[in-house]
């Protein structure tokens, strides 16, 4: 009898132990840091599209159009939460279908299996994070890929229009984009190509710069560009913006390491020293050209090396990271003053000028300083630099041809639909009072 109960008793211990080690196993898997930091990052990058963005965008412009930058932003980020709740996460992240080193359908977009956030509750999980988390940092990166487009066709394009072009294209052209970049194993970017995006050069950047440019030349010039001149009205406005851009952008790229880690604190490091070289590269450049450096030069400098810094931050180290913030500075310069006179299109605020060529430099030379050798993190197994450069110029190119060509198509639509450009009156009047019947405030 003591032998059945001593049994009993050894079994009972066993099964408790057994127990609280699955329960314990289960709350493991939560990391409270690195969901702390992951909110915080959230709250940094949504920081960047309001009020950041928002003010940067809006000192730019004349004053008569003002209100009409600072609303598209707002409305955007509206918008997406919507449209990135319904479908867009699905179609980024869904990843039923892939199997790592295998190309189909799935690699390129994801299904529908998680539209309208289907099954995603407060206790599921994406890695150490909860996954409700790893939703809302990705919604952030979502919401400013398409404010950044607006920057090219500001003071011009109806609002509807705007709204209609921007939801058809998060879900068309950025989710899977998005999908081939960062879903993981299967993933034509990341698994198939081999190409590394840490935070979003060809996702955000190169993505949202293209279409910009393909805006720019479907739309057309603002009356009277480039005789008129069009100064910004606010350099004020536009400093504080890039302020904000700038401490908003650690959420942006330390926060893509998904964690508080190692990985984590370099990616704060090096978009520090890049968006420092990139300023002061851009003010050098213009100073020696123009005799004098501007402010708006150094704080459009300072977005450049954050920009080109982006797909980069997870790969490359500190003095890779002054290369690239040099490069993109002086590059950007050229894209933004010269390349844009010689061609004679309208890029207001610089989207391609700065987002587009930024992107570019940031994943060509991501390619090169992720070398272990050149201070960077190591390329993979079996990987040289040559064969790590044309992973990242392959998807480059994709990024390039599968935006450039659905933008164009979307456009088109919009157009058919409600119509791209407000009158010639409403230009002159300014979208502030045409279009939302306020006035900003004049200097």
């Amino acid at each position: 009898m003591q032998t059945k109960k001593m049994a009993y008793a050894i079994l009972l211990a066993a099964f408790l132990f057994g127990f609280s080690t699955l329960s314990f196993a289960d709350e493991s898997a939560l990391d409270s840091g690195d969901t702390a930091w992951m909110l915080v990052s959230v709250a940094l990058v949504l920081f960047m599209t309001i009020p950041g963005l928002a003010l940067f965008y809006g000192g730019l412009v004349r004053s008569k159009n003002v209100l009409s930058v600072l609303m598209q932003c707002f409305a955007l980020t509206g918008l997406i939460t919507i449209v990135w709740v319904l479908f867009g996460y699905s179609l980024a992240f869904d990843t039923t279908g892939m199997t790592a080193g295998e190309m189909n359908l799935n690699s390129f977009v994801g299904g529908l299996g998680k539209a309208f956030l289907a099954g995603i509750g407060a206790d599921a999980m994406s890695g150490t994070i909860p996954e409700t988390v790893l939703i809302m940092f990705q919604l952030t990166f979502a919401i400013i890929t398409p404010a950044l487009i607006a920057g090219a066709f500001a003071e011009r394009m109806k609002f509807s229009a705007m709204l209609l072009f921007s939801a058809i294209w998060s879900l068309v052209v950025y989710a899977p984009i998005c999908h081939m970049a960062w879903s993981g194993d299967g993933s034509f970017f990341g698994d198939i190509l081999g190409a590394l995006d840490f935070a979003g050069g060809t996702v955000v950047h190169v993505n949202a710069g293209i279409a910009a440019l393909v805006a720019v030349f479907l739309i057309g010039n603002r009356n009277g560009y480039p005789k008129t001149p069009m100064p910004p009205h606010n350099l004020t406005l536009t400093v504080v913006g890039a302020s904000m851009l700038w401490v908003g952008w650690f959420g942006f790229n330390a926060g893509s390491a998904l964690a508080a880690d190692g990985t984590a604190g370099m990616a704060m490091l090096v978009t520090q020293i890049s968006t420092a070289t990139a300023a002061l590269a851009w003010m050098a450049v213009e100073w020696a050209k123009h005799g004098k450096p501007s402010v708006l030069g150094i704080v459009t400098g300072a977005v450049a090396g954050l920009v080109a810094i982006t797909p980069a931050s997870g790969s490359v180290g500190p003095m890779g990271a002054i290369v690239v913030g040099f490069a993109s500075g002086v590059i950007c310069f050229w894209g933004a003053t010269s390349l844009k006179q010689k061609l004679g299109y309208d890029d207001s605020l610089d989207a391609f000028g700065v987002h587009g060529i930024g992107g570019i430099v940031g994943c060509i030379l991501t390619g090169i300083f992720v070398s272990s050798d050149l201070g960077g993190q190591g390329l993979g197994d079996g990987v040289t630099i040559g064969k790590q450069v044309l992973a990242q110029i392959y998807s480059l190119l994709f990024t390039i041809i599968y935006s450039g060509v659905l933008s164009f198509i979307i456009l088109k639509i919009v157009d058919v639909v409600v119509g791209l450009r407000v009158d010639e009156d409403q230009e002159q009047e300014g979208l502030d009072l045409s279009l939302h019947n306020e006035r900003g405030y004049d200097l």
